[in-house]
């Protein structure tokens, strides 16, 4: 009776793997879209800052966790399918790439209002990125 559990328990297993995929790689995709979600999310916030509303704070926190999102998908790449794996590395490099920049670019400004106007226009472009690498990367 207990190897028959145990068998019927085994079959199961193999079945949902065989239908379903690995659990990593579910795990994987899950981390990947929630950091997606969120860095659309900070994103917008980013692009609605005008010159005038623009504070080094709200800037810094969308951008802090820009980069706690980016650090999450990189970190769950490996447990993605191949596809989707390349997919996720090359929007997250053009990305990154894109925050970087960016915040280099704050170093950069000679005033601070230079660097509210320069900010405001570079998240615009950010957003533009997102919409050219992240919001590509399937989630359904």
């Amino acid at each position: 009776m207990r190897f028959v559990t145990i068998s019927a328990v085994a079959l199961a297993s193999l079945a949902a793997a065989a239908c379903g995929g690995s659990s990593s790689e579910d795990t994987a995709k899950t981390t990947v879209c929630n950091a997606r979600a969120d860095i659309s999310k900070q994103v917008d916030q980013l692009k609605a800052l005008t010159p005038a509303t623009f504070t080094t704070e709200a800037a810094s926190k969308s951008l802090s966790a820009i980069r706690s999102d980016l650090n999450d998908i990189k970190g769950a790449q490996s447990d993605l399918s191949d596809d989707r794996r390349q997919q996720v590395q090359q929007a997250n490099q053009q990305f990154a790439g894109k925050v970087q920049d960016l915040v280099k670019q704050v170093f950069r400004s000679t005033s601070a209002a230079d660097a509210k106007s320069q900010m405001t226009a570079g998240f615009q472009d950010l957003a533009d990125t997102y919409k050219q690498t992240y919001a590509r990367v399937d989630c359904s």
